[in-house]
């Protein structure tokens, strides 16, 4: 038995029965980072590489006395957010999260499926804004889910960005793989995180085809590099980077989108 202790990421998200997205690809993308996973599903669905068919939210209790076992025995050491299925759990989640303060944040917010379907209400998002929202270290939305989050009256991405950050979240980073900005070369996706002090833009080619699950595998990578004492921008690179390999080797197992490969032979 080796006595190295690993860091370990606390992942509530959904699961996707694919293996692209969701709780799977949190736990291997933590695994290949160098931290520990345990997991709580705040959701089943019903999907394929195409699209989500159908969201079965878990329930709230359940949430809880999960993530209760777990922080009994595990020292966590950060916590990454998927999909929060409706408020109930919303409630559950922000409970579990007010009970590991100081403990990194990360919250990759899925608003939308691949395949175009919304997976959560305009009440939600207000709820999450304005409850979760402040205790989160890093978000990591696309533009779309940008856009949502912000509101109406913000009118460009900064703007958007300043909106989230004056609600008390403390960093932000813009992936610009799905609906990337004008001034985005076609064959490059531009990264950019913000954080109240700074700015950061990273620069990837852009790979070929449609990729499920790169939100999640983004977001519980940098989990892990923060878990095991990162800091912020070195994080952000090198989540990026895993990010990047992974949709590189990914396979497409049917008509839909190409998954991505986290255990990269």
């Amino acid at each position: 038995m080796h006595d190295a202790k690993l860091p370990v990421v606390l992942v509530l998200a959904g699961h996707d029965p694919t293996g692209g997205a969701g709780l799977i690809a949190d736990a291997e993308a933590i695994t290949a980072c160098g931290g520990w996973p345990v997991t709580i599903p705040t959701s089943l669905t019903v999907q394929s590489t195409q699209d989500v068919l159908r969201v079965m939210p878990c329930e709230a209790e359940d949430i809880r006395n999960m993530a209760w076992a777990l922080l009994d025995e595990f020292d966590i050491a950060a916590i990454k957010v998927g999909l929060i299925a409706n408020e109930a759990g919303l409630d559950a989640i922000e409970d579990v999260v007010r009970a590991c303060p100081g403990i990194p944040l990360v919250v990759d917010p899925v608003l939308r499926a691949g395949g175009g379907a919304n997976l959560s209400t305009t009440a939600l998002i207000d709820d999450f804004r304005h409850r979760l929202l402040p205790l989160v270290d890093i978000l990591t939305p696309n533009r779309h889910e940008l856009a949502r989050l912000a509101g109406n009256e913000a009118s460009n991405d900064v703007e958007r960005v300043v909106a989230l950050l004056s609600l008390g979240c403390q960093a932000v980073l813009v992936t610009g793989t799905d609906d990337p900005p004008l001034e985005a070369p076609n064959d490059t996706v531009m990264h950019t995180l913000h954080t109240p002090e700074t700015s950061r833009q990273w620069h990837w080619p852009r790979l070929p085809g449609q990729y499920h699950g790169s939100g999640c595998t983004l977001a519980s990578a940098l989990a892990a590099r923060l878990a095991v004492g990162e800091r912020l921008v070195t994080a952000c690179e090198q989540a990026q980077q895993f990010t990047w390999e992974s949709l590189r080797h990914g396979w497409q197992p049917g008509e839909g989108q190409a998954l991505p490969r986290r255990w990269i032979p």
